[in-house]
């Protein structure tokens, strides 16, 4: 976890101090940290109030609490108590909130072939990913046949109003490729009612960006998953959102093989084939969720599946780097970034 910290804080630090440089002196920036959702998060305005600044952060990160207390899924929250009436065989009627949240997780579970899969939290639970602090040890692999063998997913969840019924009492739902999307977007939504129409928003490499810094648009960097500091760098306009998913985020290692946290629903075991996928999602409503949700399944689906997925899913910017550091780009992502110092090996796809 301290080496996930370090590399994260270290992105975090380039990020900042170009955004900080670019705006001082000018347009007063207000930023203000956090930790939830079990990740740093981080949102800087610029406005002319401060005290409208302060405002505005302080409702964003109030809502961020509240998501994250409302479907924290293993401390005591909504989320635990519909796992817990999915686990006893019971339908539960559920707050509007939650219900449209699982009909849309439902949507893009679907959409990205189940290979990003909300419902298996129980796996997730086996792995030890389901705490703070990760034990370098192996679930037994009889418990992940057993699991295997019950194909537990969101699908088999159904809505009638807001009443949730799973035909597999084995279903436990698992916001946590999911939320910090929806979080962003709820973010945008916030400041903008504030009068804020400047900022960003960073949840853990989630990040999306409102408006420009003085008539620039914001430039934040992309992780390099081996390397302290950025792969490289990219622009992003107003409304526009990338994330990233990576081995290197939540992970523990046993006798040199490390194992991460993005589970192949397929085999009940980490994907191991790639170390980070990024993708850019251009502005819309679902911008911000979409740049979390669809990192995974194209994560997941591997080296040969991973550019047919994201055609599927409709996402035309990506950035693949695999288990042998190889990096691949779509062109259309290519054209965007910028490299520090020589630009590194990629392999360029249409």
């Amino acid at each position: 976890m301290r080496h996930f910290l370090k590399l994260f804080l270290t992105a975090l630090a380039v990020a900042t101090a170009a955004v900080l440089l670019s705006a001082c002196g000018r347009t007063p920036l207000q930023e203000q940290q956090a930790y939830v959702f079990g990740t740093r998060v981080e949102v800087l305005v610029v406005s002319e109030d401060p005290e409208q600044g302060r405002k505005a952060i302080a409702a964003v990160l109030r809502e961020f609490d509240r998501l994250h207390r409302a479907y924290h899924a293993w401390q005591p929250s909504e989320l635990t108590t519909l796992n817990l009436a999915i686990f006893s065989g019971r339908p539960l009627k559920v707050t509007p909130e939650l219900a449209e949240f699982v009909q849309e997780a439902q949507a893009l579970a679907k959409q990205g072939d189940y290979l990003f899969d909300p419902g298996i939290g129980q796996l997730i639970k086996l792995w030890g990913f389901q705490a703070d602090e990760f034990k370098a040890e192996l679930p037994p692999a009889a418990e992940i046949k057993a699991w295997l063998a019950s194909k537990p997913s969101i699908a088999d969840i159904s809505l009638d109003g807001t009443t949730v019924r799973s035909r597999n009492r084995d279903v436990a739902l698992d916001f946590g490729g999911y939320l910090k999307g929806v979080a962003l977007d709820r973010a945008a939504a916030i400041l903008r009612a504030q009068g804020i129409n400047n900022a960003l928003i960073n949840i853990g490499g989630n990040v999306m960006a409102l408006g420009s810094k003085q008539g620039k648009p914001w430039r934040v960097g992309i992780q390099h998953p081996r390397q302290p500091g950025p792969l490289a760098t990219v622009t992003l306009a107003d409304g526009e959102a990338i994330g990233t998913s990576g081995d290197y985020q939540r992970f523990f290692e046993l006798e040199g093989q490390r194992y991460a946290h993005l589970l192949d629903p397929r085999t009940g075991y980490p994907a191991d084939h790639t170390q980070a996928v990024t993708v850019l999602i251009p502005a819309g409503p679902r911008s911000g969720t979409l740049s979390d949700a669809t990192s995974k399944p194209i994560f997941i689906a591997g080296p040969n599946g991973w550019r047919d997925m994201a055609k599927k899913m409709e996402i035309g910017l990506v950035l693949r780097v695999d288990r042998d550091n190889r990096i691949f780009v779509t062109e259309a992502l290519r054209q965007r970034l910028e490299f520090i110092g020589q630009a590194p090996e990629l392999t360029v796809l249409p």
